[in-house]
């Protein structure tokens, strides 16, 4: 399993929803951990990795991994921060964003069972951020134009480099 850069326009699209969560989907999760350690990242999602399927999945310093199965966030706190973020399709770019301290998340794990997680700091960032990719939502989107098109610049110049 390969993660796919910026350009890709499958990081573009929207994910669609798991329809049965099987023996092969819980491959699927394991397998995006696995990228994901390779990968050094605390998060990935399915369209990083080629496939327009609604899951991602999260480990943060010392937890288990997590596993979010077509996920919906159905709240976030009126409190938000701002926090440097990079991303594992667009590598080596950094950027402060800024997003909700908390989330609420509702989604299913790779045993096909529901649970709903209040999630705050580096936790809900994530979340937030792996479940901007199932919507095609890359994290530059939420800077500005000119800093957005700055750090594009700066990332193409790396890219050729």
């Amino acid at each position: 399993m390969e993660i796919i850069t910026l350009g890709n326009d499958v990081l573009r699209q929207k994910a669609l929803p798991i329809q049965d969560i099987d023996a092969q989907v819980k491959a699927l999760a394991q397998e995006m951990i696995e990228t994901m350690h390779r990968g050094r990242g605390i998060g990935l999602a399915g369209p990083q990795v080629g496939l327009l399927q609604r899951i991602f999945v999260v480990q943060i310093d010392g937890e288990s991994p997590r596993v979010f199965i077509n996920p919906s966030i159905i709240g976030t706190s009126p409190e938000i921060s701002q926090y440097e973020e990079g991303c594992l399709s667009i590598p080596g770019l950094y950027a402060d964003v800024t997003r909700p301290e908390k989330v609420t998340v509702q989604a299913w794990n790779e045993r096909g069972r529901p649970f709903t997680l209040d999630a705050e700091g580096l936790l809900a960032r994530v979340i937030q951020h792996e479940y901007d990719h199932l919507e095609g939502v890359l994290f530059i989107d939420r800077l500005s134009e000119p800093k957005r098109n700055r750090l594009l610049t700066l990332y193409d110049k790396k890219m050729r480099a």
